[in-house]
Formats: C-alpha cells, structure tokens, sequence
C-alpha cells in the first residue's frame, strides 16, 4: 500500500466510526481538477477532505477546491495522517 493508501485507510475507520455518509469521487477525465479525496455527508453537514501522505502538501488547485468549500461554508481540510483522530471528527461535527 501506497503511503497515501495508508493514511486513506486510517481516515476510512474514522469515518466509520461516527457513521458517516462519504465516497471517494473518481473524476476519470469527466469531472474537476482538484477536487478533494473524500466527499461525504455527517448529520446533515457537508464535507470534503484532501488526503496526503505525510510530509505532503495540497496542490493550488486542490486549495482553490478547499477554499471555495470553506466559502460555501462546508467543512473542507487536509488530512495527513498526523492529526487525531478526535481533531478529524472535531472538524467533521463542528467545522473550523
């Protein structure tokens, strides 16, 4: 498994864990460049999150994605595998 694959898999037992709606958009050509990893929805909040290997940083066009989110007042935020679990879920639930 990739690193990426790794911190994925650590973000999918999270997601899990509150019951959480979520997928993971595959764009093949047809959709947006930049758009987060994760998509999903928690007690009726949306959320998008960019995922990447530790160390690793956002693209500008994943940023842009992160920040028209964050416009349209829904939870959007890179994970890396570094923060607790309780920050991710914190994030989810309440935003930033």
């Amino acid at each position: 498994m990739t690193p990426e694959g790794i911190v994925k898999s650590k973000l999918v037992t999270i997601l899990k864990s509150i019951g959480a709606y979520y997928f993971f958009p595959a764009t093949h050509g047809y959709g947006r460049s930049g758009v987060p990893d994760v998509v999903g929805c928690y007690d009726g909040g949306f959320f998008a999150i960019e995922v990447k290997a530790e160390g690793k940083k956002p693209t500008a066009l994943q940023e842009n994605e992160i920040r028209q989110i964050v416009l349209q007042r829904g939870v959007a935020f890179v994970y890396d595998g570094t923060m607790s679990d309780d920050k991710v879920i914190q994030l989810i639930i309440e935003g930033e």
